[in-house]
């Protein structure tokens, strides 16, 4: 009887044992799964950019020429990295829009792209988001966070300029506040991200003239501890639906209020 006992706990353990040891198997398959599709998104990106390094060939069949059309609407372009490329256009009567935004891009191939892609639009108001991925790179070339940072605040000028050559009103929106980075990613994370958001979104601010208008979508998106507010975020650096529709409440109030 006592035999049968210790036969019918050892069967007992060995299935627990094995049902473990399966789930273990099918958790490391899907985490294999995922780190190669993680991978092979960045490994595409980079070679990518090596084809093309700005990214100039993005918009070449759908670029509205200067002068094509007059229909007495106030022409707006959004410009910068993904976050720019996402932000949808408003609702807005007496408004038209293009979206020149790319994804995964620094400041520097943003604005060494301007006369490509926003000169020959000739906007009346161009819409500035950049630096993130700058910025986010930090944590890999800690020794080169004061160089990145100066870099981010040279490309805005530098963008600014452009515009004002030919006569552009320039919105620059502070740089979105970053959400909680996951696990995985948590390596390329250190608390100077969000303090360099700071440093550059003051020289953003700084730069407000009768030509730039500064539109605060740090304040708009931020919580109490100045990262993304949970509802906002899609992931650690992008929004979802609902991030959108607040950062346009408030960017259409500052469209009109400029346009009457």
């Amino acid at each position: 009887m006592c035999h049968n006992h210790i036969e019918m706990k050892s069967k007992k353990y060995s299935v627990h044992l094995f049902a473990v040891l399966l789930a273990l198997l099918i958790t490391s398959i899907a985490l294999n799964f995922y780190l190669f599709g993680f991978s092979k998104q960045y490994y595409l990106q980079l070679n990518g950019t090596r084809l093309d390094p700005l990214g100039l060939d993005s918009f070449s069949s759908e670029m509205r020429q200067q002068g094509e059309s007059d229909t007495g609407a106030i022409f707006v372009v959004f410009f910068g990295d993904s976050r720019a490329a996402e932000w949808p256009a408003p609702s807005l009567d007496g408004f038209e829009f293009a979206n020149r935004g790319i994804g995964a891009q620094t400041s520097s191939q943003v604005m060494q792209r301007y006369d490509a892609h926003i000169t020959p639009l000739n906007p009346d108001v161009l819409v500035v988001q950049v630096c993130i991925n700058d910025i986010k790179t930090i944590p890999l070339f800690p020794e080169r966070k004061s160089a990145i940072i100066a870099t981010c605040k040279e490309n805005i000028e530098q963008i600014v300029e452009k515009a004002h050559d030919h006569g552009v009103l320039v919105m620059l929106s502070t740089v979105f506040p970053t959400d909680k980075f996951p696990l995985e990613r948590r390596i390329f994370w250190s608390e100077d991200i969000p303090v360099a958001i700071d440093e550059v979104n003051s020289f953003i601010k700084s730069l407000e003239s009768e030509q730039v208008i500064i539109f605060d979508a740090f304040a708009v998106l931020a919580d109490e501890d100045g990262q993304l507010a949970e509802e906002y975020g899609r992931d650690e650096l992008h929004l979802n639906p609902a991030g959108y529709r607040a950062v346009n409440q408030a960017f259409e109030k500052l469209l009109r209020s400029f346009a009457d």
